[in-house]
């Protein structure tokens, strides 16, 4: 055995208990996609593929149905037609906001692909600031919402109240569900009329309850992160109370028209099949990440969150002390992937970053984030973010390439 597979037995041995807790979560959260899909009782026809108005369609209407279950809310809307993450966040803040209206964010700055569509930099056509929508921000206090920023914040009595779950490109754990309780109940009390909104991006079924469960009124995220499953091929979703997800509809189709039209010619069978493995495959992801934060803690290496931590998302920062290790890092992650093992990232100019980024991802479906990747920002302090794995076998190999080239 080479010194690079025994450092990882060693690791395992430490992650044993870490594994369970990770696999009791996901038989709580597998229990409730299944209950979702016999109440629904699913069949072949709602696989089917529709064309045209949509109307009618069985499979649309059906998923919407399975979202909301497992996402513990009263309605949510699952639309393959959003390119992304960031295109479903910013249909949830168009629907919702209105010229006049304030945006509060309590974790700080947003997604860096956010700041142009919010308004908060440049002056991009289209943004929420130009139409006339406010933004405000209070920051993290020991990486947990602020509350007594965000009380003071709250006397202006903004129209909608913004959680990033995830940490972005942010040296922070993500944010528990549960840890958000407290300030959802703040909002009820001194702002009842705010809408609670959740970047619920890379969280979905790390925990055996969604931000829903203690209080949110609306949570979003990308169908080609967790939800997905890894066989989603594109789109996004938004889940909450149904006063809400309606407006979001109608953002999505017309105002007037919503749910009742909509169709997707390619047919429901990725999305069905994608969400009922969700749960397994943030598990893998979620095993991964841990893993690599064990093999980084044995070396001395910094990483975030601790190997042992509760997680909030699928996503694993790991520290390096020059821009160099940090390129090789994403390239030994890109070598280890089964699709363009033999490319070699480099860093560029991509659309919505401040920084050059560099990123690995060799997967199936373009830009997925459940499938095993690296990227990071090329800024001081060099930080690559791991996410996703399909398999923990594929994380554990990649783990031992890591590894390899390290030592």
């Amino acid at each position: 055995m080479n010194k690079a597979a025994e450092l990882i037995e060693k690791a395992e041995e430490r992650l044993r208990p870490v594994f369970d807790r990770m696999e009791r979560t996901e038989l709580v959260c597998a229990a409730r996609v299944l209950d979702a899909f016999r109440d629904n009782r699913i069949a072949a026809r709602h696989f089917n593929p529709s064309t045209g108005y949509g109307y009618d369609d069985e499979g649309r209407d059906a998923l919407d149905r399975i979202f909301a279950r497992a996402m513990q809310a009263e309605a949510a809307v699952v639309a393959p037609q959003l390119s992304s993450g960031t295109a479903a966040i910013f249909t949830v803040l168009s629907a919702l906001l209105r010229p006049g209206d304030t945006m509060l964010s309590v974790t700080g700055r947003p997604y860096d692909t956010l700041l142009e569509a919010i308004g908060i930099e440049g002056s991009t056509p289209g943004s929420l600031k130009e139409f006339g929508v406010n933004y405000c921000e209070t920051e993290l206090k020991d990486g947990a919402v602020d509350l007594e920023a965000l009380a003071a914040a709250l006397a202006q009595k903004p129209k909608m109240v913004y959680f990033q779950r995830s940490r972005g490109y942010a040296w922070r754990n993500s944010l528990l569900p549960r840890d958000m309780a407290p300030a959802f109940g703040l909002v009820r009390e001194l702002s009842p009329q705010s809408i609670i909104v959740v970047d619920n991006c890379y969280g979905e079924f790390t925990c055996e309850d969604e931000p829903t469960a203690y209080g949110a009124d609306v949570i979003v995220g990308s169908l080609i992160k967790n939800p997905g499953g890894g066989l989603a091929q594109t789109g996004g979703y938004a889940a909450g109370k149904k006063e809400f997800i309606d407006l979001v509809c109608g953002r999505i189709t017309v105002p007037g028209i919503g749910r009742e039209a909509g169709c997707w010619p390619a047919g429901y069978l990725p999305y069905y099949q994608g969400i009922f493995m969700a749960p397994h495959t943030v598990c893998q992801a979620l095993k991964t990440a841990a893993l690599f934060a064990a093999l980084f803690d044995g070396l001395g290496l910094e990483s975030m969150p601790a190997f042992d931590s509760e997680r909030g998302d699928i996503v694993q920062a790991l520290r390096f002390e020059r821009r160099e290790q940090l390129l090789s890092f994403c390239r030994v992650i890109q070598s280890v992937s089964p699709v363009d093992s033999f490319v070699t990232p480099e860093p560029w100019a991509m659309p919505g970053y401040t920084d050059e980024v560099i990123m690995a991802a060799g997967a199936f479906v373009q830009g997925s984030s459940i499938e095993l990747s690296a990227d990071g920002p090329i800024r001081a302090p060099y930080t690559a973010y791991l996410q996703g794995g399909l398999t923990y076998s594929h994380g554990r190999l990649a783990a031992e390439a890591v590894l390899k080239a390290i030592m």
